[in-house]
């Protein structure tokens, strides 16, 4: 899969909504046909090109959340999240229909990617919608029926804006290998051990590998959060050359 998913990732293709589904009250996720699709990696993005009908073009990025596609099947799922003042997330949240049909180039990135033949126990470490990139890793473990340990530690502003919440608490029921914890930085759910506050040392040292394990670490999120969760891995004394990140602007 590795060899095809950078064949023909400079190719604009028309993808087609096959299905959409609501994450969250702000956050959709679009489950698109796209025709000779390549295969992609579990950490890797699109870029997506709207046309307006007097020619105008936007183009932005985003994570592929779903596993490689399974029998050649070429669906890929993309999450967006809706920025009110956005060119154009706001059209693939809210106007976009099953059946309309979208530009999409792509699989593109190589090294934010986790790979099946890794032995090692895995830290994903995400702010809002960049868990995204970490879900497709999660559910490609599953798919593969690999061993390695995940645990995930997402940080979210509300309960209600937790992505993939759900299935996240499905998957943790069912796989001893998963864990998943949650900080919460605006509101907590009801009976929450804890008051709101941002991701910080204790919660990455309590919930996430010790250095010890040399586990391989993926952070995604905002740059603020990404720089921040990187500087208390390396404090922890995680080799840096086993960090990997992927930041978007905006903030946490």
């Amino acid at each position: 899969m590795a060899g095809t998913a950078v064949s023909g990732r400079l190719t604009w293709r028309a993808a087609t909504l096959a299905e959409a589904r609501w994450e969250t009250p702000s956050a959709r996720t679009l489950v698109l046909d796209v025709p000779d699709w390549p295969g992609h990696l579990p950490g890797q993005h699109v870029d997506v090109r709207l046309t307006a009908e007097d020619g105008y073009r936007a183009q932005r990025s985003y994570s592929i959340a779903s596993a490689w596609p399974s029998s050649g099947d070429g669906k890929v799922e993309l999450t967006i999240q809706r920025l009110d003042d956005g060119e154009v997330s706001p059209y693939l949240t809210d106007d976009v229909q099953v059946g309309d049909q979208i530009e999409l180039r792509g699989p593109v990135g190589g090294w934010f990617v986790w790979r099946s033949k890794s032995t090692s126990p895995v830290t994903l470490l995400a702010g809002g919608s960049g868990v995204v990139p970490l879900m497709a890793m999660i559910r490609a473990r599953a798919d593969a029926g690999t061993k390695q340990p995940f645990r995930l530690i997402y940080s979210v502003r509300t309960p209600e804006d937790a992505l993939y919440a759900d299935e996240l608490r499905r998957r943790v029921r069912d796989d001893a290998g998963l864990d998943v914890h949650f900080v919460y930085t605006r509101k907590t759910p009801d009976g929450w051990p804890a008051p709101p506050k941002r991701l910080d040392v204790a919660a990455v040292n309590t919930y996430g590998w010790p250095p010890d394990f040399a586990p391989d670490c993926y952070v995604c999120g905002p740059t603020t959060f990404v720089e921040t969760a990187a500087d208390i891995l390396v404090a922890l004394g995680h080799e840096p050359r086993r960090i990997r990140t992927e930041r978007f602007g905006g903030t946490s």
